[in-house]
């Protein structure tokens, strides 16, 4: 039988191929449902358009930036080795390395090459979302924006600590880490945060300028979820130039 125009040849618009014939055959899911699949997952991530073009085949680790491979190795082994029994990474370095490149470049590799679902979530879109919920005029509630970040078998979580800590701030990423920890969901991590512990005493409502020293990854998430992220992550360094900076630079020569 001829399959008609957009109908699959293989399964004849079945979604199932056979694998073996005879008195014992049997049929599998053909690769046009599987990739249709995997495209409707990938348009269910929120990835933003800005980063839509971010993979790992295109991330730039050589010449200027060749500090850079041992991260892109890592993002690569990390794909390779999915799953790990839960782990996660947790990107760090400055502003404009590439950390949102390489996770969401693994976020792609996963969804489209494995079939998972992910999801991709800036930290303060997050928390912003989280406040609005609050609102009566608002129809969701702060659980039906949490579950889905609880639920993503992949959470790209970017800009970690990105927002001014708060009691109220500290207690959320505690508690979304800790389901994520506690469910063995793998979540992957970006901040611009050193990750060093808080000094001292310091609290929300203490922050670090006024010791006169930078702000760490302890002071904006709080030293217990830091060490809650060595459980949950690889910890991968991210040294290089700005890119951002550079192309910007570049444009006005």
């Amino acid at each position: 039988m001829k399959a008609s125009a957009g109908v699959c040849p293989v399964c004849e618009g079945t979604g199932w191929k056979p694998v073996s014939t005879g008195p014992n055959r049997r049929v599998a899911r053909c690769d046009c449902r599987l990739q249709a699949r995997s495209q409707a997952l990938l348009s269910s991530a929120r990835i933003p358009k800005r980063y839509e073009h971010c993979e790992l085949s295109n991330f730039e680790f050589d010449g200027p930036h060749r500090g850079l491979a041992p991260a892109r190795m890592a993002a690569c082994r990390f794909v390779e080795e999915y799953p790990l029994e839960g782990s996660g990474l947790l990107l760090i370095g400055t502003i404009g390395v590439g950390k949102t490149h390489l996770a969401v470049g693994i976020l792609k590799e996963l969804i489209l090459g494995r079939g998972i679902a992910g999801l991709f979530y800036d930290y303060r879109e997050l928390l912003k979302q989280i406040q609005n919920s609050y609102n009566d005029s608002v129809k969701a509630t702060e659980l039906e924006v949490l579950r889905p970040v609880f639920d993503a078998e992949v959470l790209v979580l970017d800009e970690l600590g990105a927002v001014k800590p708060t009691e109220w701030a500290w207690d959320t990423v505690s508690l979304i880490l800790n389901t994520r920890y506690n469910d063995r969901r793998t979540t992957i991590i970006t901040t611009n945060f050193q990750d060093e512990a808080a000094a001292g005493a310091l609290r929300p409502k203490s922050p670090a300028h006024a010791a006169g020293r930078e702000e760490t990854l302890g002071d904006r998430i709080g030293e217990r979820m830091r060490s809650r992220l060595h459980e949950m992550c690889r910890l991968v360094r991210m040294d290089g130039e700005d890119f951002r900076q550079k192309f910007r630079s570049a444009s006005f020569r």
